[in-house]
């Protein structure tokens, strides 16, 4: 059963018989939204990029993004760059897989963000989601519908964070301005 997440909830990543989720895949859909103009409807392309920072201790220490596709120590990787968005079949346009039982011990929050590396505000797109998923049986455990729109071009979407032993997801759905993920770290610090 998937959880529609608001803004600021967070859920357990425990399985429902009690065991430990080991992978899951954090994905980014979404589509054009139609402009209306003197011909008629059409559609503009827009690249939005996901992005997932590691942090340990409030500190960035490395980043996967469609230009380092896989984490310095192999547990997160990106599965590539989609530069238009979906056809509105609801899938994943770009992924982030995150082997939990690899990341190191000293990794305590990854970031998961999505920007408009085109500029494009989130007015022009629509059917904008992300969602997790256990990759180990492909169960959709959680989305968050980026509603809105707005005048922005970024949003810091979710995090994924260690509590105790386990890990926790915590919508943020907080809205930046930047066309790459380094440009949105100040906006990224206060939800560490």
């Amino acid at each position: 059963m998937t959880v529609n997440l608001a803004k600021g909830q967070a859920i357990s990543l425990q399985k429902s018989d009690g065991g430990t989720l080991t992978a899951v895949r954090m994905g980014l859909g979404w589509q054009a939204a139609p402009r209306r103009g003197l011909f008629g409807s059409r559609t503009r392309e827009i690249d939005l990029d996901a992005s997932a920072v590691l942090f340990a201790d409030k500190q960035p220490v490395d980043v996967v993004f469609f230009r380092h596709l896989v984490s310095d120590d192999g547990s997160v990787r990106h599965t590539g760059d989609n530069l238009v968005g979906g056809a509105g079949q609801g899938g994943d346009d770009e992924a982030i897989l995150v082997d939990l039982q690899r990341v190191p011990v000293h990794i305590d929050q990854i970031i998961f963000t999505v920007n408009s590396f085109t500029g494009q505000t989130f007015q022009e797109v629509q059917n904008a989601f992300c969602r997790l998923v256990d990759e180990t049986n492909g169960q959709e455990l959680a989305r968050y519908t980026l509603a809105g729109g707005g005048q922005y071009t970024a949003q810091i979407m979710a995090k994924v964070h260690r509590s105790g032993s386990a890990w926790q997801m915590t919508a943020i759905g907080s809205p930046a301005n930047g066309r790459t993920f380094q440009d949105l770290m100040p906006a990224i610090m206060p939800h560490l």
